[in-house]
This record gives C-alpha cells, structure tokens and sequence, in this order.
C-alpha cells in the first residue's frame, strides 16, 4: 500500500514538472525579451501546446521589435527632416538688424539643433545590435577615469566591483553620461564601487548643489531640464539621464538619484552580478 502512494506521488510530482516546465520556459524567455529585445526565439518543440504558445511568444517579440524598429525609423525621418526649415530660419535669422533678437534666435535654433543631433544619436544607438559579455566593471570604471583625467577633469574612483553580464558600448556609455554629468553640474565626479546583496554597486557622487527632493525622478524625462541648466554651453539637451536610466533597466539594473547629506548629489546604479562560472 505505501509502496502504491509513494508511486503515486512520484508520479504526481513527475506529471506536475513536465507541465510545469513550458510555463517555466515562458517565463524566462519573458525575462530574457525584457532585458534583450535581439534575445533569440523559442524553440518549437514539445507538446502540442507547448509549440503552439512557443509560437505565439516569437510572434510577440517580432511584432514588439518591429513597432520598435518602425518608430525609430519614423523618428530619425522626422528629425532629419526638421534640419532643412531650421537651415532656413538660421539664415533668415542673420538679416535681423535688431542685435539682441538675433542673438535670441540664434540661441534657441542653436538648442533646436543640438536636440536633434541627440535623437539621432540615440537613434543610431538603438539601432546597434550588441551581444551581453562578461565585463569587468572596475577596469571599464578606471578606463573612463583616467580618459576623463587625462584632458585635466577632477574625477576619481574608488573601491572594487564584481562583473557584469552587459552590452559594452552601452554600459560604457552610460557611465559616461553620469561622471560627465557630476563634473559639468557639481564640479567634480566620484565613482564608488563596490558590491551589495542586490549586485554590483557604482555611485557616482559630486560636491554640486543637488537637486530639489520633487524633482529627482522628473529629470530622468527625455529633454527635461532644470532651470539651472538651461544654458546650451554647459546644460546640454536633457537625455544624459534618460539614456543612463534605460541602459541600467536593459541590463536588469536600475539608476537612481539622491541628494547627500553633506551636500552635493549621488546617482546609484546597480547592475545584477554576473554568475561565477
């Protein structure tokens, strides 16, 4: 009898994974499309239904990837198309005789052209297709350093960090954005590295005057600028942080701000560690 049950069980617990694992499957390739839209289909095997919701997923992620790749086109057209009237208007604006309109054109056609130059820049970028490799965080970290150090920036680094599973270009990219970030709005940009419970710790600290607490999560908006930064000299366009933000949450990461107490502001990005193998 008890030789029965156990049979049963086993069974019962045999039939349950092998229903269980193309849920299973579903679920990690969820995972996966999240983090890589370029991550690669389902395979068509299995039962019945199985292949059939297989199916269905690489059918979503076509669909996904292709609005993606239709808006970006569409969004590159319309911003390349903005450049010949904005052509027009700058040369228009140089028959002005009043000095100080001209110059107030000049100023807001000058920020008009920046703007675009930096969608299609992150257009051009979304377009890269990268392949995730194991980096080495603290050596990419010193690499930007001393890039930076060597054209006379006040930045350091400290600590050490764990390896990631990530895109080069664009981790690299989106460390970039916060020290350059640091030093052009707080004087001076810190890197701390270090690991945590939750992955690999990299916090960008600066000695700047912070950012008022109702408008930490605000400046992460594309184009979003505070009135402080608004000169195109040293301000930029607004898209260092939502590119710095969306890079951390592809790789399973996330970036947030917050203002130190003794002064100055922190920006916190935190990366999944990579598996020892």
């Amino acid at each position: 009898m008890l030789a029965q049950i156990g049979a049963l069980a086993l069974g019962a617990w045999f039939g349950a994974r092998t229903l269980a694992r193309p849920i299973q499957r579903l679920g990690d390739a969820a995972t996966r499309l999240a983090e890589n839209l370029e991550s690669p289909p389902l395979p068509l095997d299995g039962t019945l239904e199985a292949r059939q919701a297989a199916e269905a997923f690489n059918r979503m992620q076509q669909r996904i990837r292709r609005q993606l790749e239709e808006r970006n086109r569409f969004l590159a057209a319309v911003s390349h198309d903005l450049r010949t009237p904005l052509t027009r208007m700058q040369l228009r604006a140089e028959r002005i005789d009043d000095a100080e309109l001209k110059a107030q054109l000049r100023h807001d056609m000058g920020e008009m052209a920046s703007m675009l130059d930096a969608t299609l820049q992150t257009l051009r970028d979304h377009a890269q297709s990268e392949v995730p490799v194991r980096l080495n965080v603290t050596a990419l970290v010193h690499s930007l350093v001393d890039d930076m150090a060597e054209v006379g920036q006040p930045v350091s680094v400290s600590g050490e960090a764990g390896q990631v599973m990530a895109r080069p270009v664009a981790l690299r990219r989106c460390l970039a954005n916060l020290l350059e970030n640091a030093v052009r709005y707080g004087g001076r940009a810190r890197a701390v590295l270090s690991n945590s419970d939750r992955g690999v710790r990299i916090e960008i600290e600066d000695d700047g005057p912070g950012i008022p607490e109702a408008m930490l999560e605000q400046v992460f908006e594309p184009f979003y600028r505070l009135e402080s930064s608004r000169n195109r000299a040293t301000g930029g366009v607004g898209l260092g942080l939502s590119i710095a933000r969306e890079v951390a949450r592809q790789h399973g990461g996330d970036l947030t701000l917050r203002n130190r107490p003794e002064g100055g502001l922190s920006a916190c990005l935190l990366l999944p560690q990579a598996v020892e193998v």
